[in-house]
């Protein structure tokens, strides 16, 4: 299997925190449900490892690449890694549910009671489907979904103006050129003026995806096909990648606008780069330096992969910025933990300071954890409208 270069972020720091932190629902499965039910030992001992070695689906990818981020394995593989993990973290979630039961239970009753085994095997049996419904929910060609949104002092050539939004694709073994196709088939057939892309293409290097990527070049829209970097870009070789992306035919915009025309009226669209290039030696989102020698009074459309600064983005006079980056939280519930580490923005549509956010949940998904329950996956199309 292909490995990363050396320079790629297999960080030894990264590496440890994911191995820490994915062992934990493993460890919680092992000694809550697993040791106590009623099993001989030559079966529990198997068992054990087999969700051990499960958990620990990081640690595999980085050894089969150099990344935690690019796990290089044959897709069956990695979907049969995703559902495991999965599986484990909802066990892991349901057993600790029904534990705190128990001991509520046995407060109000003072007296010490046993969970049923049957319990445990039911748990189990609804984590297992549960994670499977996710993956099948991560896996699938989202559908298209529209949003309405009314800008202020919108030219009238612009009214009705078709925007379509494709974010966090996330190419790789998951992701790959028969899914891409259908996204792009999906997205050319929507009638859109704009086609954007917002950031985390892929996942691995140029030399890994070069293949499962190609099919992002037939995108078509009159007005053109832009984007900008997303966090994983910086992960692999940014400049390889913004070189190949452009060669594909996006125009990048990273810190920097373009000019979109009708009818003699104008429209501003923005780019910014990545709130983690700094930490790569590049340069940081720049909206100042985006918007230098932009139009004056023409509607600025702000495309920025992460939500966390849409206040700052507001103050500055934009209509509408459009983001991903946090997959919409995956999974109801766990939205709220994703929303408090972007500023409280996780999903949908925001009204900040005069201007509309939308965050969308994500085309695709990192195929390090790709599951979906109660958050799908989205191709957005945006019809704008003048504000009233």
């Amino acid at each position: 299997m292909p490995r990363l270069p050396a320079t790629l972020p297999a960080k030894a720091g990264a590496f440890s925190i994911f191995n820490i932190v994915f062992a934990v629902p493993a460890l919680i499965v092992l000694a809550r449900w697993l040791w106590p039910l009623p099993l001989p030992l030559w079966a529990k001992i198997p068992a054990g490892i087999l969700m051990l070695a499960a958990s620990q689906f990081h640690l595999w990818s980085r050894l089969s690449s150099g990344s935690v981020f690019a796990p290089e394995f044959p897709r069956l593989v990695v979907i049969l890694f995703n559902w495991a993990f999965g599986a484990l973290l909802l066990l892991a979630v349901l057993q600790v549910m029904v534990d705190l039961a128990a001991l509520l239970t046995m407060l109000v009753r003072r007296e010490v009671i046993r969970e049923p085994d049957a319990l445990r095997y039911a748990i189990a049996g609804l984590a297992a489907v549960l994670a499977g419904i996710g993956v099948a929910n991560a896996l699938r060609v989202p559908p298209m979904k529209d949003v309405t949104v009314a800008i202020r002092d919108l030219p009238p050539s612009f009214d009705g103006y078709r925007v379509v939004q494709l974010t966090d694709l996330h190419i790789s073994r998951l992701f790959t050129a028969d899914w891409a196709q259908a996204v792009v088939d999906r997205s050319n057939a929507s009638g859109a003026d704009l086609i954007v892309v917002t950031g985390d293409f892929i996942d691995g290097a140029v030399e890994m995806r070069r293949h499962d990527i190609t099919p992002l070049q037939q995108l078509r829209a009159p007005d053109g096909v832009y984007a900008i970097p997303g966090n994983h870009e910086y992960f692999f070789d940014y400049a390889a990648w913004m070189r190949h992306l452009s060669g594909m035919g996006f125009r990048m915009l990273p810190n920097a606008h373009a000019v979109i025309e009708r009818g003699g009226e104008r429209l501003v669209l923005a780019g910014v780069t990545d709130l983690s290039a700094p930490s790569v030696g590049k340069p940081g989102p720049d909206l100042s330096l985006a918007l230098r020698s932009a139009p004056a009074n023409a509607p600025i459309i702000l495309l920025d992969h992460q939500p966390a600064k849409a206040r700052d983005a507001a103050a500055r006079g934009v209509a509408l910025q459009l983001s991903g980056h946090t997959h919409g939280g995956m999974i109801a519930g766990l939205d709220r933990i994703v929303a408090r580490a972007n500023a409280g923005f996780v999903s949908g549509r925001y009204e900040v300071g005069g201007m509309t956010l939308y965050v969308s949940n994500g085309t695709g998904l990192w195929p390090g954890f790709a599951l979906r329950l109660g958050v799908p996956p989205e191709i957005t199309r945006f019809t704008l409208r003048p504000m009233a």
